[in-house]
C-alpha cells in the first residue's frame, strides 16, 4: 500500500503553481490514465509537463517535501502498468513530453544527446540525418519516448547485434528523489570512477529517479542490407539456422525473428490490409536482416545462406526481398503482429526469455501444459536471436478473453513456472511495472531483492518515486 503518501490535491497544486512557470500544471486527461492492454486504470489527478530539468527538479523536490507520489510518464506504451497507479494516494503524473530536444550530435564520435521526451523515431531520424544509425527499434517507436525506453531497458529487434537500451547509453542526466540534478551526460566510453548510476537508473522504471536526457551511442550505417523470410521446420531448425548465419556473417546478422503461423492468421483475421508473402502461411518461419559491408552482395549472401540451409535440411522455402519496399513489407508483418494480438484480445500475454538452447523445449512443453488446461490459440513469436519470446495465449474462435478470466492467473503461472524451471526470466524486455511485482517476489533471487529494497530505501526513503512499481510499496 501507499497510504504513507499524501494526495496531489488542490493545496499541493497551488504550491506548485507558485513555484513553476504558467502552463506547467494540468488536469490529467484519460490518455494519461490508461495503458495499452486495458488492465490498469490510473487515478484522475494532477499532471505536470515541465520544459527543463530545473523544473523537473523543482517538482520532485516539492513532491518529496509534501510526501506526494510521482509517476513518471513517457509515451504511455508500456505493457506492465508502470505508467499508471490504480491504488494509494492520488499521485503527481510527470510527463516529459515537452522535453524533446536533440541537444547535440557528434557524428565523428558516434554520439547523440537527446532529452528524455524525444520520440524514439525522432532520435532515429536525427541519427540518420548525421549519416549514422541509432539501432533501437520496436513496434511503438512512433510514440515511445527515449526516457521510457531507458527506464524500462527496452529491447526490440536489434538486440542481437547492438544490445538493449542499456548497451546504447553512455551517460544520463537525471533528477534524483530528493530533487538533486545528476549531471551525468558524459560522452566517455571509459569512466571507471565508482558506482555507475547510469546502469542503476536504466531499467529502474522511474523508481529511483527521473531520466531527463541521455547520451546515446550511434553506429555507422551498414553499407548494404538484405532481408529474407525463410521457412523452417520448427524452432530447433531456426536456432541451427541462426548458428549457420552467424558462422557465415558474424556480427553482420542484425535481426533474427521467429514467427509462427498463428501470427499470420491473426493478421488475416484483424488486419487484412497487411500484405502477406505466402499464399499458405508456414507453421514456422524466420525473418532475418543482414547489415553488410560495401564489398558484399546482400542477394548473393542470402542465397548462399538459403542454399546451405536447404542442403542441411533446415529450410524448405523462402523469400529474399528484391527491393527496399519488399523488405519493408516483410518487416510490416512482424511489426503488425502485436497490434493484431491486441485486436484479438489475449487471455494472458508473456514477455519471457530463456537460454537459446532451451527455446524448443520451452515451446513444446508450454504448449503441452496449456493443452491440459483448455483449448487455446497460442501466438509465439519474437526475438529468438536473443532468447526473447512473446508467448501469448488467446481464446478459440467464437470466444473472447473475458470467457477465460478465471484462468488468466493459472495460465500465467504455468508459463512463468516453466520459464523459471528452464533458467529464464519472466520479464525479458517489458519490465516489471505493477503487473509483475508478485512474479518478481516469487521468482526473483532473495539476495538481489534484498539489495534492490536497500537501494530503494537509500535513494528514495520517502518512497515517492513511482510507488508500487517494481517493488511493493
Amino acid at each position: 500500500m501507499t497510504d504513507h503518501l499524501n494526495p496531489a490535491d488542490a493545496a499541493f497544486a497551488e504550491k506548485l503553481r507558485a513555484a513553476l512557470p504558467e502552463g506547467t500544471l494540468h488536469e490529467a486527461t484519460a490518455n494519461y490514465l490508461e495503458e495499452p492492454r486495458g488492465r490498469y486504470a490510473g487515478q484522475a489527478g494532477l499532471l505536470a509537463k515541465p520544459r527543463t530539468v530545473q523544473e523537473v527538479s523543482t517538482l520532485i523536490r516539492m513532491a518529496a517535501e509534501a510526501r506526494v507520489g510521482v509517476v513518471p510518464y513517457g509515451g504511455g506504451t508500456g505493457l506492465v502498468g508502470g505508467q499508471v497507479a490504480e491504488e494509494g494516494a492520488i499521485p503527481l503524473i510527470l510527463s516529459l513530453e515537452r522535453m524533446t530536444a536533440i541537444r547535440s550530435v557528434y557524428p565523428d564520435e558516434n554520439v547523440l544527446v537527446a532529452e528524455a521526451g524525444a520520440i524514439l523515431a525522432d532520435v532515429q531520424n536525427a541519427a540518420e540525418a548525421a549519416e549514422r544509425l541509432f539501432p533501437l527499434s520496436l513496434a511503438a517507436e512512433g510514440t515511445a519516448r527515449i526516457g521510457g525506453n531507458l527506464a524500462t531497458n527496452a529491447g526490440g529487434t536489434g538486440v542481437l547485434r547492438y544490445g538493449n537500451a542499456r548497451d546504447l547509453c553512455l551517460g544520463l542526466e537525471a533528477v534524483l528523489p530528493d530533487g538533486q540534478i545528476w549531471n551525468g551526460l558524459t560522452r566517455l566510453r571509459k569512466n571507471n570512477t565508482g558506482y555507475d548510476l547510469r546502469h542503476l537508473l536504466i531499467g529502474a522504471e522511474g523508481t529511483l529517479g527521473v531520466i531527463t536526457a541521455a547520451t546515446l551511442k550511434l553506429f555507422a550505417r551498414p553499407a548494404k542490407t538484405g532481408t529474407a523470410l525463410l521457412v523452417v521446420e520448427d524452432p530447433e531448425s531456426a536456432l541451427k539456422l541462426l548458428s549457420m548465419a552467424r558462422e557465415l556473417f558474424g556480427e553482420m546478422v542484425s535481426a533474427f525473428e521467429l514467427i509462427h503461423r498463428q501470427g499470420f492468421d491473426f493478421l488475416t483475421e484483424t488486419m487484412p490490409d497487411v500484405r502477406q508473402p505466402f499464399a499458405t502461411p508456414p507453421e514456422w518461419c524466420v525473418l532475418i536482416d543482414l547489415g553488410l559491408a560495401a564489398d558484399m552482395d546482400p542477394q548473393a549472401s542470402l542465397e548462399t545462406l538459403f542454399a546451405n540451409a536447404l542442403e542441411a535440411g533446415l529450410v524448405s522455402d523462402g523469400l529474399i526481398a528484391q527491393s527496399t519496399a519488399q523488405a519493408q513489407d516483410f518487416w510490416a508483418i512482424r511489426e503488425s503482429i502485436p497490434e493484431a494480438n491486441r485486436r484479438v484480445g489475449s487471455i494472458s500475454s508473456h514477455d519471457i526469455s530463456v537460454p537459446l538452447g532451451a527455446i524448443p523445449e520451452f515451446i513444446e512443453q508450454a504448449g503441452a501444459r496449456l493443452a491440459q488446461m483448455g483449448d487455446f490459440r497460442i501466438n509465439c513469436f519474437g526475438h529468438v536471436g536473443d532468447g526473447n519470446l512473446h508467448y501469448n495465449v488467446f481464446p478459440q474462435v467464437g470466444r473472447i478473453r473475458d470467457d477465460h478470466e478465471n484462468q488468466r492467473d493459472t495460465i500465467k503461472t504455468c508459463v512463468h513456472d516453466l520459464t523459471h524451471e528452464l533458467g529464464g526470466s519472466i520479464s525479458a524486455e517489458h519490465g516489471v511495472g505493477r503487473l509483475k511485482v508478485g512474479d518478481l517476489e516469487k521468482y526473483g533471487d532473495p539476495a538481489k531483492l534484498s539489495a534492490m529494497r536497500a537501494i530503494k530505501a537509500a535513494l528514495d526513503p520517502v518512497g515517492i518515486m513511482n510507488p508500487g512499481a517494481v517493488l511493493r510499496a
